[in-house]
């Protein structure tokens, strides 16, 4: 059993991931015996390389897993990639845009293949790159959206919804992105803020002088007006309700609604409608019976209804237009605005509302139950305060348009027949060859597919083989926690909420851990366009996998964003190199003892001494602790003290307390000492494991040879027999009696190596009997030559420097720190040296120039000079008068 010299993780890390999976520690099976435990994946997009908010997202999964899987769960952590329909689309056409090929040259066949062999490339890029961080999934379980049993899953959703006449096909507005020509749901759409203008335009009043003055930010738009608005109660337009107005450039009379969606107070009180290019107009539009009249191409040209602008680009034509308004006196005015514009997340397009026939899921049903979910407690959010963001999506949430202008996805199991436009929707084993209506055998297949956030809703029940009733979906179903950053609540969370309702009766997980964004060092967002971000493998190849992961979860608190530094990479590389270097310290003393005969398999509890209960009984209180904070989902507390009870109790503190016992083959509490050093280390390793799993197993499976790997081992649970309170506040008072030795040898500049007597005055017996107790490591902390124990302070010399503590005095002869002679020739060149300062700080603040013509915070530096010299010389006068006294 032994450890290389100095820890080198790239050594390690694959060889042990390796023996994991060759022992398939990740793998779960159904186990009636085991309560079981599951998590999701958020399945990585088959076009991604991982990034840094990949590797926060799975190491809080994995460190979750595996901490489970040690408390005895059956966990079960279900991976899997996303086939990302337009994200994969757009990488596959800018590849075939630079070979010169379109998707018309290909046909639909062919592009399909290319996006299978596109899969099999770069589809477990990702997956191989989540190995390399430590990652504990199921591997054997992987799965894809688009495979078999997922396209089983999503066809059996798609066909009992439109049986439930939850799916219909309609026109309706919807967001289409002119690049990428397909439809896009809400939640796709990014608003920004952006400088633009708003147009103010008369519309004449038929029959008469008046004008109606309405503002407009898309001119263009107003080609397919099909009404103006005003409020029931504008006194200002009562007149013109049920009026014409000639809508400008088309000249065309179009009538004046009045609808209590306009607003009096806002603009001119008078709106344009536009049912084809407008949610809201739409809705007015539907409730005054009003024509819709679409005047844009899906490349967002301007098709033949808009007349002699047909065939301009959207933003040429309001120039056009604008333009055309100025010369008929009809442009009132231009008003710079800055407003919300939607564009397309993807692309970054701007994004055209229109009415498009597409298929929609009603939401108003299926919200519901998912609202009630969060309301009564079967699911709730980490931290709390993103109920609000679930609820306010839910609350307001409109029918979800699921068709996707697109060929690499879920193709829509809907079914045309050419002849009479009979739509049939059907699974693809029961695909109708005749029209159920006319009887044509003229049927083809809808040609889109579904949106990708369809089938990543059903991820947590189809991956575990719904609709068939699997022992695996019984058993693993509900699963416990979901992970995700707070960017995909309406996305992904709330549509897995209502599919694991509406299909398997229960929510398809109870708790939803919110994490933030990893942001750069100075707070921004990681971007390609900003060439700040960081690669999580270049972290990893220079520092190790545990140190990237200790860095991410260290400070990080549920919901808020973290800044990444490369400080805190090397601090937790440090940290690492001190668990390392504290367990090879122990190895080697294992082995002189095993060469001196001495053994510790006879040590009992009532061997150890003060010291080694009072790290017990940390350790002991650290398993209770660090558990607590993990079932909150408080990783980042949890890990804060694990390293500050490490770094400073066991390897500060008590490392150096056993020392002497040790090195000394003759002392007969030595096997006590290597029990509780090996005990505690171990019980370390296994609440650090989850957090650092590669260093914590090279360990562990090099300090005993019981288990054959931490990760199956069991959990750190308190237990009442280590719990040593008394010796606990002993070696408490005997570390707050070395801080204060320390602080003054520190004052007086006595190094280390000088060593010194040490009284410690005390009326108090249980005072005494500590010091007492501890009188071998004590000696050792505080540098000190002898140590003395008496009740009163007979014997101790004037001169004696001190440091006060609970119900004791410490004293040191001040002889013994400091040779005199040459304590007071340094002192004598201190005082010279602060006259001058104090000589030169006066004479500038006494020179009538300097003070005339100096800023202000010069002189007052120099005065805050004056004052700290003069000062530091009283304090250096006495200490020397003390000395020649």
């Amino acid at each position: 059993m032994q450890l290389e010299k100095t820890y080198n993780p790239a050594a390690i890390e694959d060889k042990l991931y390796q023996k994991w999976l060759d022992n398939k520690y990740f793998h779960a099976e159904v186990d009636r015996s085991k309560k079981p435990f599951t998590i999701v994946i958020p399945p990585p997009n088959i076009t991604g390389q991982l990034h840094m908010g990949h590797a926060l997202d799975n190491t809080l999964q994995d460190i979750l897993i595996r901490s489970k899987r040690m408390q005895g769960y059956n966990a079960l952590w279900q991976p899997g990639t996303d086939h990302a329909s337009i994200a994969t689309e757009v990488k596959i056409l800018e590849k075939m845009k630079e070979e010169g090929i379109s998707k018309k040259d290909l046909g639909r066949e062919a592009f399909l293949e290319r996006a299978w062999d596109w899969k099999k490339e770069y589809g477990g890029r990702i997956i191989s790159q989540l190995k390399k961080l430590g990652s504990s999934c199921d591997w054997d379980r992987e799965r894809f959206t688009m495979d078999e049993g997922c396209n089983k899953a999503v066809e059996e959703v798609f066909v009992r919804l439109h049986e439930k006449g939850l799916i219909y096909k309609g026109a309706r507005i919807i967001n289409w992105c002119p690049v990428c020509k397909t439809s896009i749901s809400d939640a796709e759409v990014e608003y920004e803020d952006q400088a633009g203008h708003f147009w103010h335009i008369n519309y004449p009043v038929e029959g008469s002088d008046e004008m109606v003055e309405i503002a407009t930010t898309r001119p263009e738009t107003m080609l397919g007006d099909t009404a103006v608005a005003v409020h029931p109660d504008d006194e200002r337009y009562k007149h013109l309700i049920g009026k014409n107005v000639i809508l400008p450039i088309v000249n065309k009379t179009i009538p004046v609604v009045a609808d209590e969606y306009v607003d009096k107070e806002f603009g001119t009180g008078v709106v344009k409608i536009t049912p084809a290019h407008d949610p809201n107009d739409f809705e007015v539009g539907k409730r005054h019976n009003l024509e819709q009249i679409n005047i844009m191409n899906d490349d967002a040209t301007i098709n033949e209804n808009g007349g002699k602008y047909a065939g301009m680009d959207r933003y040429e034509a309001r120039e056009a237009i604008v333009n055309e308004l100025k010369e008929l006196g009809l442009l009132v005015r231009i008003e710079d605005y800055n407003h919300n514009v939607g564009t397309h997340d993807r692309c970054k397009t701007t994004v055209e509302p229109l009415i498009k026939q597409q298929w929609f899921v009603k939401m108003e049903e299926l919200a519901k139950p998912a609202i009630e979910a969060l309301k009564k407690g079967d699911l709730k959010f980490v931290p709390e305060r993103f109920d609000k963001t679930y609820l306010h999506w839910l609350e307001n949430i409109r029918d979800w348009c699921i068709s996707r202008q697109l060929w690499w996805g879920h193709r829509i199991p809907a079914y045309y027949c050419e002849d009479c436009g009979e739509i049939m929707v059907a699974r693809k084993a029961d695909a109708p060859h005749t029209c159920s209506k006319c009887g044509s055998t003229h049927i083809v297949q809808d040609e889109d597919t579904l949106d990708t956030w369809f089938s990543s809703a059903l991820w947590p029940f189809s991956t575990l083989g719904w609709p068939d009733k699997t022992e695996d979906l019984d058993y693993f179903y509900p699963t416990n926690v979901l992970v995700t950053g707070y960017d995909i609540i309406f996305f992904w969370v709330i549509r897995m909420v209502f599919s694991g309702l509406e299909h398997m009766g229960e929510v398809p997980f109870d708790t939803v851990l919110i994490h933030g964004l990893v942001r750069d060092s100075q707070g921004r967002k990681m971007s390609k366009s900003l060439g700040n971000g960081i690669d999580p493998l270049e972290v990893i190849d220079k520092y190790g996998a545990d140190a990237l992961r200790f860095t991410l979860v260290t400070g990080n608190a549920p919901g808020n964003d973290m800044r990444f530094y490369w400080e805190r990479v090397e601090a937790s590389r440090n940290f690492a190199n001190k668990v390392w270097n504290a367990s090879r310290f122990m190895l080697m003393n294992f082995e002189q003892a095993e060469e001196a005969g001495i053994s510790i398999d006879h040590v009992t509890l009532d061997d150890l001494t003060q010291a080694d209960k009072w790290i017990l009984s940390k350790a002991n209180t650290l398993a209770k602790d660090v558990t607590a904070n993990m079932d909150k989902y408080e990783l980042g507390i949890a890990v804060q003290k694990l390293y500050d009870f490490i770094w400073e109790e066991f390897c500060d503190w008590y490392i150096e307390m056993v020392k002497p016992r040790l090195y000394n083959n003759e002392d007969q509490t030595k096997a006590a000492a290597l029990w509780t050093l090996k005990t505690v280390l171990i019980q370390a390793l296994k609440l650090l494991h989850p957090y650092m799993p590669f260093i914590t197993e090279e360990i562990f499976c090099n300090v005993q040879d019981e288990e054959e790997s931490i990760m199956i081992s069991s959990w750190p649970e308190f237990k009442e027999e280590w719990n040593f309170e008394a010796d606990e506040l002993a070696v408490e008072t005997i570390k707050e009696a070395v801080r204060g030795i320390r602080n003054v040898r520190t004052s007086m500049n006595v190094p280390p190596s000088k060593k010194a007597k040490v009284i410690i005055v005390s009326e108090n017996e249980e005072i005494q009997r500590i010091f007492e107790n501890g009188k071998v490591f004590f000696a050792t902390l505080a540098y000190a030559s002898e140590v003395v124990i008496q009740s009163d302070e007979t014997g101790i010399e004037k001169d004696a420097v001190s440091t006060v503590i609970h119900q004791a005095v410490i004293y040191m002869p001040f002889a013994e720190l400091v040779d005199i002679a040459e304590e007071k020739a340094r002192l004598e060149k201190e005082v010279d040296k602060l006259h001058k300062e104090i000589a030169r700080a006066s004479g500038m603040l006494n020179n009538p120039n300097f003070v005339s013509k100096a800023p202000e915070a010069k002189i007052q530096a120099e005065r805050d000079k004056l004052e700290k010299y003069t000062q530091m010389l009283k304090q250096v006068e006495e200490r020397l008068e003390a000395l020649k006294g």
